[in-house]
């Protein structure tokens, strides 16, 4: 375990609050408490994983607070190193006062994501491990808390690490006959050896491809709502939100800048964007709206191209659909509940279609079980033992690795050297070390962690 000066941080949020947190960790952690904390025995004597009741005094010898604190001794900690909790009130003045009585005692505030450093740093997590409990606390949706969860337990680093020991195994063997004689090693078993590195390559790229739903989960499906004027674009807005978000009135045109609101559908979260009504105008208010709108169009994840099917389709209408990329597109069809008079014949370009009733709300979940679909996202489930890659960091490890071991697989084709062959398995090793933190460069490190919240 290194060793690291006592650090302390609010671990609550700013702002009132029944409870707030204040942690300490390092050596000096527990004499700190000391100093401060007055309860019915000695800190010295305090459990380790225990509440004590009592209160914290100032250097004056006054009551900051009547509190519970905590002692939990290393290396059965967060940082495997000594860390004190001191649970007060949620108010913001006796939140500095605590915080003001270990900072004179000599404990230094914590950087962003210091603490989980010092969990990577003294090996109780590695580093894939140390970058989901951030994703944990931002994941919006049950399924992205899912996948974080399960990174912090571990399923993405095993998964690395099977890769690992399988190309460990293969320049191992490469590694023996460099250094000795065939005559007493024996001859090199190539096809032995390459078909785990093969199939090591296939399921690393299969990983790899995961980031798309993996980023999908993490920072949300952008979905635009596009159409002509008037069609029930923001009427489909305020069904999916389940409430009157978006203004709506029997004249076209009301809708004029783009509107966004959070979702979750079927447990991915979602930026939903009502976009204004696509037409060919003269007025400058209506044509900013219309060029916002083709913006959207082509940065969104997915497009909800509605059309109004209880009428024959526009120019207008074809014009909104000159915005859309097929395969990135879904039709909604709205107006379900009236006689259907749309010719979909005319959309044969756009397959993928879904019928609605905005006003009635009829057809949602079909609509949100779509829209899932179209985003290759209905493979993962909640609860499902999918590993999934979120942080491009990781995606980019992985494609290194691909390409040294196809590099690998390219120089025993060509009966390279066998020296080469283990240089290409080492570039592997390293790109893979990336991910769990064993040659991760410190500069990307202290970028990682600052993105952390302090207290955590």
């Amino acid at each position: 375990m290194l060793s690291f000066d006592t650090i302390v941080a609010p671990v609550t949020p700013p702002g009132e609050g029944g409870v707030g947190i204040v942690r300490l960790s390092g050596p000096q952690a527990v004499d700190f408490l000391g100093v401060a904390f007055r309860g019915k025995r000695p800190t010295r004597e305090m459990e380790s994983h225990r509440l004590y009741h009592g209160y914290l005094l100032n250097r004056d010898k006054e009551r900051v607070d009547e509190v519970l604190a905590v002692i939990m001794r290393a290396p059965q900690s967060y940082t495997c190193e000594d860390v004190v909790e001191v649970h007060c009130h949620g108010g913001t003045q006796v939140l500095r006062g605590v915080l003001d009585i270990f900072l004179e005692a000599g404990a230094r505030m914590a950087a962003p994501g210091e603490f989980t450093q010092r969990a990577f740093l003294n090996g109780r997590l590695d580093l894939a491990q140390a970058e989901a409990v951030i994703e944990v606390i931002r994941a919006r949706s049950e399924c992205a808390g899912r996948i974080a969860l399960d990174q912090l337990d571990g399923h993405l680093s095993r998964e690395i690490n099977r890769f690992s020991d399988q190309i460990k195994k293969a320049l191992v063997l490469l590694e023996s006959h460099i250094d000795f004689p065939d005559d007493e090693v024996g001859s090199l078993d190539l096809p032995g050896l390459l078909a785990p590195v093969q199939e090591a390559s296939l399921q690393m790229n299969t990983l790899a491809n995961s980031f798309d739903v993996g980023r999908a989960l993490r920072e949300g499906i952008s979905v635009l709502i596009l159409g002509r004027p008037n069609v029930g674009k923001s009427s489909l807005m305020n069904a999916l939100l389940g409430e009157s978000r978006a203004i709506v009135t029997a004249f076209s045109g009301t809708t004029r800048d783009t509107l966004e609101e959070q979702l979750v559908l079927a447990g991915f979260p979602v930026r939903l964007v009502d976009a204004a009504g696509v037409c060919d105008t003269n007025d400058p208010v209506e044509q900013e709206g219309v060029r916002r709108a083709r913006e959207k169009a082509l940065v969104a994840d997915l497009v909800l191209m509605v059309v109004d099917g209880s009428c024959s389709l526009t120019d207008e209408d074809f014009l909104a659909l000159e915005l859309c990329k097929p395969d990135k597109t879904l039709v909604v069809v709205n107006k379900s509940d009236q006689a259907q008079n749309c010719q979909l014949e005319q959309l044969a370009g756009f397959p993928y279609r879904v019928a609605v009733s905005a006003k009635y709300c009829l057809g949602l979940d079909g609509l949100s079980e779509a829209i899932v679909e179209r985003m290759n996202c209905d493979n993962i489930s909640v609860g499902s033992e999918s590993v999934v890659v979120s942080e491009r960091r990781h995606r980019d490890a992985l494609l290194q690795a691909v390409a040294a071991l196809k590099g690998f697989l390219a120089s025993v084709d060509e009966a390279a050297p066998l020296e080469c062959l283990a240089l290409d398995l080492r570039e592997a090793l390293s790109a893979l070390g990336q991910i769990t933190g064993e040659t991760t460069p410190d500069d990307i490190l202290d970028q990682i962690f600052s993105q952390f919240c302090v207290g955590k």
